[in-house]
C-alpha cells in the first residue's frame, strides 16, 4: 500500500498525479454494487413503464465509465478497451458488477467504481416512483490487476 496520498502536492493542494514516464500495461478492474428493494419493486421490473431497468442499468454503467474523467476530477481520461456491466436479481435487490480493461500508464478502478454506481443510480431512478427507500449499498472495488501498486483482491467477509 502507498505511504501518503499521490493527489495532494507538499503543500497539501490537490493535484493530477504525473504518469508521463509510467510505461503503459494492462490493466483490468471490476467493483461491484447492490441495489436493495422490497419485494414488491422487484415483482414490478419486468413491467416498468419506462423499460426493462436492468438493461437500461447496463448502458448507463458502460457510458459513464467512459466518461469517468469528466466526472472526477483527478482522473486521468484512459483509452478504455473493455467495458462490461452485468445485473442480477436477487432475493432482496439488485446486484451490480463492472468490469472494465485497458492498456494505460494508470489503473482503471475508477472507472469500474463509477460504471458501478451509476448502474445503481440507474436502477434506482427506474424505480423510484414504487419505492423512495430503495437503498444503493456496498459500491466495493473486488479486484485490480496491473500496475505498479500490485494486485488487489477484495476480502471476502467471513460467515
Amino acid at each position: 500500500m502507498a505511504k501518503k496520498l499521490s493527489h495532494f502536492d507538499t503543500r497539501g493542494r490537490a493535484r493530477m498525479v504525473d504518469v508521463s514516464a509510467k510505461p503503459a500495461t494492462r490493466r483490468e478492474a471490476e467493483a461491484t454494487a447492490f441495489v436493495a428493494m422490497s419485494r414488491r419493486v422487484l415483482k414490478a421490473l419486468p413491467r416498468n413503464p419506462k423499460g426493462n431497468p436492468l438493461e437500461v442499468a447496463r448502458i448507463a454503467g458502460i457510458s459513464a465509465a467512459k466518461r469517468t474523467a469528466e466526472l472526477i476530477p483527478m482522473c486521468h481520461p484512459l483509452p478504455l478497451s473493455h467495458v462490461d456491466v452485468t445485473t442480477r436479481l436477487c432475493e432482496n435487490g439488485v446486484s451490480i458488477a463492472a468490469r472494465v480493461a485497458t492498456t494505460a500508464a494508470t489503473g482503471v478502478e475508477m472507472e469500474a467504481l463509477v460504471a458501478a454506481s451509476v448502474a445503481a443510480l440507474t436502477v434506482y431512478d427506474m424505480c423510484k416512483a414504487l419505492e423512495k427507500g430503495i437503498e444503493i449499498r456496498q459500491v466495493v472495488l473486488e479486484r485490480k490487476t496491473g500496475g505498479k501498486s500490485g494486485d488487489y483482491r477484495r476480502a471476502r467477509p467471513r460467515k
